[in-house]
């Protein structure tokens, strides 16, 4: 468990450079310690050692850091409630402002469906 926490915490470091590197200043970033479900396999000292190492990085690099489980579900709705409630928060604009790139999506719209020779009884 060591080795491959070591390995996948030096690639997640990689993915945070390229996305502080390429992506907008706004990113929000959120580093997950995942398979916290096994601490109880892990030996102390280890799980001491990641927890401060994730954590450290985190604050270094104004990141957010939570250790999760995906198995159990411990911390994964609370890692995504602590993204959103960083996401920069944009005034509302007139409808029809929004162009190009980061028009989004109208909600408002609705959608027609496909009538085809394979659905249309």
């Amino acid at each position: 468990l060591q080795y491959r926490g070591l390995e996948s915490f030096a690639r997640a470091k990689n993915w945070v450079k390229e996305l502080q590197r390429q992506a907008s200043p706004n990113i929000v970033i959120a580093l997950a310690g995942n398979k916290a479900d096994l601490a109880n396999k892990r030996a102390l000292d280890c799980q001491v050692y990641f927890q401060s190492l994730g954590t450290s990085y985190a604050d270094d690099n104004s990141l957010l850091f939570m250790e999760t489980s995906a198995k159990t579900s411990m911390n994964v709705n609370e890692i995504f409630m602590a993204i959103a409630k960083k996401l920069p928060k944009n005034e509302p604009q007139p409808v029809g402002a929004n162009t190009g790139r980061n028009r989004g999506v109208d909600l408002t719209e609705t959608a027609q469906p496909a009538k085809g020779p394979c659905c249309s009884n």
